[in-house]
């Protein structure tokens, strides 16, 4: 049990949630919509401080992270919970168990040992993902200062919910951020999300402030968030809002939890959204989970040259040098772009 950070208390030992943007009216006894946070007579509690529920070494490319330490790997921690709903979730059986008074697993890890065990097998960052990080917030801080103190780098896999206040607070040791940008309508996210656009848009724009590297992923579902319109509204936001040299990956969508009437999404549904995201000026556009077909590469954007050959989560060659490339001298935006696969 540990006291959770961002939050009011109001008459009648009711609780009024900030840390992310449902601001949760919380009454005694019950838990916000994350399923993890709870109001025991008056005082918010997170109920997953130091409890993991998942743990692995990763390749930072799975994130997906394409620009900050290619080739590095990362040491990946979640716990039970979600502040979001969606039809499509990939990890729900962790996700969404705590939901509506469930319970909360996990085993005792507390933040030293995550540093201690990512050092050991030589992770360049700890990544808080799998589930959202914003609803074990107070874990993850910790962590996070401990893991600055050792020097790794620290990022956030998240769907964009978090406040304004409490992103500032954890900004000065998170590096990086993938940010889920699901879909361009305010209808898909009511009806698949559960949650709404505006307040993602504004989230990506505050991390961006906040000076935090950010690379934004949609998994383009047929049907339902793939048409040319939305695609065009989607990468012209991240051109003029985000700036053009944010990495926007494009993924497949595969059927699964309560989604499973729509199919595969085509290859070539994926060649048309990135080819959508370079007309628009994006500079970096990556084709996600379809290993081998040519849209996970690195190219320079000025004179078109290979500079990272990827096959899934695997480099294969790495020709970036002090962050340019080797051919034109064209800066490539990221954190330690020239860091070699080990």
């Amino acid at each position: 049990m540990h006291e959770a950070m961002f939050y009011e208390k109001l008459e009648g030992a009711k609780v009024r949630c900030g840390l992310c943007r449902f601001h949760c009216l919380i009454v005694a006894g019950k838990r916000g919509i994350c399923g993890v946070r709870e109001n025991r007579d008056g005082t918010l509690v997170t109920l997953v401080y130091g409890r993991a529920v998942a743990e692995h070494i990763d390749p930072i490319e799975k994130k997906p992270l394409f620009h900050i330490q290619p080739g590095s790997r990362t040491y990946s921690v979640a716990t039970v919970g979600c502040n979001f709903r969606c039809s499509h979730c990939q990890n729900y059986a962790i996700s969404q168990s705590a939901w509506e008074g469930g319970e909360v697993t996990g085993y005792d890890h507390p933040p030293l040992e995550i540093v201690r065990k990512a050092a050991a097998a030589g992770c360049a960052s700890i990544s808080y993902t799998y589930t959202e990080p914003t609803i074990f917030y107070e874990y993850a801080l910790d962590t996070a200062l401990l893991a600055r103190q050792a020097g790794l780098r620290n990022i956030f896999v998240t769907n964009g919910y978090i406040t304004t206040q409490a992103l500032e607070r954890i900004a000065p040791c998170l590096d990086a951020a993938n940010i889920d940008l699901k879909a361009f309508s305010e209808k898909f996210y009511r009806e698949i999300v559960h949650a709404e656009l505006g307040e993602v848009l504004e989230t990506i724009v505050e991390y961006r402030r906040l000076g935090i590297w950010i690379e934004l992923t949609t998994l383009i579902i047929p049907g339902l968030n793939d048409g040319d319109k939305e695609l065009h509204q989607l990468a012209r936001f991240i051109a003029d809002r985000v700036g053009v040299d944010t990495p926007w990956h494009v993924s497949q969508f595969y059927p699964t939890y309560r989604l499973i009437d729509r199919p595969r999404t085509p290859l070539a549904t994926l060649r048309r959204a990135r080819r959508i995201g370079l007309e628009a000026g994006l500079r970096y556009v990556y084709e996600g989970n379809v290993p081998g077909e040519g849209g996970e590469n690195t190219v320079c954007p000025d004179c078109g040259e290979l500079l990272i050959s990827r096959y899934g989560f695997h480099i294969r060659e790495n020709r970036i040098r002090d962050g340019k490339c080797p051919s034109c001298a064209a800066v490539i935006t990221g954190l330690e772009m020239s860091r070699l696969p080990e």
